[in-house]
């Protein structure tokens, strides 16, 4: 009889996580030691990367928190229709990661330069259109947001001021994007750090006015935020500019159009930007329908948001990884080890979704203090952590699973689950519960 030790053994051992059928060689040797070292080699730098990229919003919405609820409300109500923008490079960033996993795997690194050259030619073009879209519209789209006249000027300003930026940011994306997809992590991860310590630095000085510098509010913050995304930029270009390293380009490159691989982008990314577009529908109607409820209501639930994005950083890191090492070992011709890595990263982030759990239901007053005194936002906020607590498990598997299917190429069925949750159900439910209920 297996003892509680033996099936938790056998639960995170590889070499059980595939039929008989599924493994490679006659005997194969699936090294627990190895193959979790890898995982967490690849995962703890896109983890923090993903926490350090939740830290910018949440940083902004703690120190803009002095001005007022009105601040923490206006921070929030510029997410989704900046992510609307941001849609088409998301997409993009799903396609470089696939086809340069693959491509590193193969071995075949000029290939995969090929590819993140094309996608950054398009992604400048892109960036510059889309940017000037977003602050000519800016004042109707924030009012369409759920703008009221409390909030309505310091959306503006901070939603104009952090997308001049959308090209520095848009590239910067869809390099480390590449950079995940061979493997190197870490490079993205150092330039979201430096994002937010420039970004931590000037809002201290530029939100209240210290020493010789002016006080600025909510403006502060997007200029904060705005610089920071500009070193990071500039890190990013810098890590492909060696020639040694795998990838490698020079400005030149870009200009080049690589028929083989704008198909390929093509075919990938335009399943990933259907999801991206019908979930930002989805999330920016889903924010609306809060923001009516009024100022208060919505600084509540921006606050929750901030929490909850923070929190799940492990779970992008590891359906960063998933994506990452699936599509590597597919590129070897080593399904058996996607596999593996795949469960692998569910059996860890079973683990952080416990951890989760814990922290939302008996730590939500302290989290909720950080941000504000105020007794009804502070309670509300404790509500909701708390139902959060038991969505947060099957949020992370999600994200795992995604990430699965994503390093296979495999974008279809991610956007048909993505449309059908969060475009169609989630503000549908929201809207019920808001209202009619």
């Amino acid at each position: 009889m297996k003892t509680p030790s033996d099936i938790i053994r056998h639960f995170f051992t590889p070499y059980y996580m595939l039929s008989a059928s599924q493994r490679q060689g006659d005997m194969p040797d699936y090294n627990t030691k190895s193959i979790y070292k890898i995982l967490f080699n690849v995962a703890w730098p896109a983890a923090l990367e993903s926490l350090l990229i939740s830290l910018i919003g949440f940083i902004d919405s703690v120190m803009v928190s002095s001005v007022g609820t009105e601040a923490i409300a206006a921070v929030g109500l510029t997410n989704q229709p900046r992510f609307i923008f941001f849609a088409i490079f998301f997409a993009l960033n799903v396609g470089v990661t696939a086809i340069v996993s693959r491509r590193c795997g193969e071995k075949n690194y000029k290939g995969a330069n090929e590819c993140l050259a094309q996608t950054l030619g398009l992604v400048v073009i892109l960036g510059i259109i889309l940017g000037i879209v977003a602050i000519v519209f800016s004042e109707p789209l924030m009012i369409f947001a759920g703008a009221k006249e409390d909030t309505v000027d310091m959306a503006v300003v901070y939603f104009n001021i952090t997308m001049v930026g959308t090209v520095f940011t848009s590239i910067g994306m869809v390099i480390n994007a590449a950079q995940r997809g061979c493997g190197n992590t870490k490079i993205s991860m150092r330039t979201n750090l430096t994002a937010n310590v420039i970004n931590v630095i000037f809002n201290f000085f530029l939100i209240n006015g210290y020493l010789f510098f002016p006080k600025l509010g909510v403006t502060g913050a997007a200029i904060a935020t705005l610089m920071g995304n500009v070193v990071s930029f500039g890190m990013s270009v810098f890590s492909i500019s060696h020639p040694d390293k795998i990838l490698h380009l020079n400005l030149k490159d870009i200009f080049v159009i690589y028929p083989p691989y704008l198909k390929l982008l093509f075919i990938i990314s335009s399943s990933a930007l259907v999801e991206q577009v019908f979930m930002r529908i989805g999330f920016f109607s889903y924010a609306k329908m809060v923001a009516e409820l009024g100022t208060t209501e919505y600084a509540t639930h921006q606050i929750c948001m901030n929490i909850i994005n923070l929190s799940f950083a492990a779970g992008d890191g590891l359906g960063i990884a998933a994506s990452s090492l699936v599509g590597q070992n597919l590129g070897k011709n080593r399904p058996d080890y996607s596999i593996i890595y795949g469960k692998c990263a569910q059996r860890v982030g079973l683990i952080f979704s416990m951890m989760l759990f814990s922290l939302f239901m008996f730590g939500g007053g302290p989290i909720m203090w950080l941000f504000t005194e105020d007794v009804y936002i502070i309670s509300t906020g404790i509500n909701i952590l708390r139902i959060v607590a038991f969505t947060s498990p099957l949020q992370i598997f999600q994200v795992i699973f995604s990430g699965c299917l994503r390093g296979a190429g495999d974008t279809k069925f991610v956007m048909i689950s993505s449309i059908i949750t969060i475009a169609i159900i989630r503000p549908i439910i929201t809207y019920i519960l808001c209202y009619p209920l």
